[in-house]
């Protein structure tokens, strides 16, 4: 029962390895399509979430089946709640993804702004793929580093610019707020980038991540 126990142990986390480096990937597709109004990688980025989503519902599935093979107790216990918190804040990432992707798709064959606010927006997008990077390596390494270019600060002055630009452009009502939202939708995968490391962090010390859950982000769909 052990040895079983363990097994589904070592797989879960090959899963979230996984999911983390699609999630990466993804970052770095949504990067393209945004900035070169690429379709076939707006086409990538949806496929990638799809295939997120699949994985999290087995990482769910693999869950239950640890906790009924038997009742976990310290590290085992805190390895497998870590475990599918993650792996839903993975998959809260690549919902986010995917309605920036859309938001590229419908103004396909167009950009989906002018050159100054798609700079940001594409600026924006790169600290994502930094981000996702790095939870990626907390994720495959166990632990949890300092960032010394503090990522949330330079995406919140970013999305302020970004606001700041939209104002002063002469856009129509619903476009500023398409746009606005993709930058949104932007800043908020490093919310969830941030609760990763967290996340990792408990998993090493047992120290709870102090910040309150993320939450869902269906809404804005």
């Amino acid at each position: 029962m052990r040895t079983q126990f363990t097994n589904e142990l070592v797989a879960l986390t090959a899963d979230l390895t996984q999911m983390c480096r699609l999630t990466h990937e993804a970052a770095e597709r949504m990067t393209d399509a945004l900035v070169g109004a690429d379709l076939t990688a707006t086409y990538e980025v949806f496929a990638l979430d799809e295939r997120l989503q699949t994985m999290y519902g087995a990482c769910e599935a693999r869950t239950v089946v640890l906790l009924a093979l038997q009742a976990p107790v310290a590290r085992d216990l805190r390895h497998v709640v870590t475990a599918i918190q993650i792996a839903g804040e993975l998959s809260r990432i690549g919902h986010l993804f995917s309605q920036v992707a859309d938001q590229v798709y419908r103004s396909h064959p167009e950009p989906i702004a002018a050159a100054p606010v798609l700079d940001l927006l594409g600026r924006m997008s790169g600290r994502t793929a930094q981000a996702t990077a790095r939870a990626q390596g907390a994720v495959t390494t166990g632990r949890h580093t300092v960032d010394d270019d503090d990522g949330q600060a330079t995406m919140q002055a970013l999305n302020q610019k970004l606001h700041a630009t939209l104002s002063a452009t002469d856009n129509a009502t619903e476009t500023a707020i398409a746009l606005a939202l993709v930058g949104y939708q932007l800043s908020r995968t490093l919310d969830h980038t941030d609760r990763i490391e967290r996340l990792i962090h408990f998993l090493d010390t047992g120290v709870p991540p102090t910040a309150q859950i993320v939450p869902d982000d269906e809404a804005t769909g």
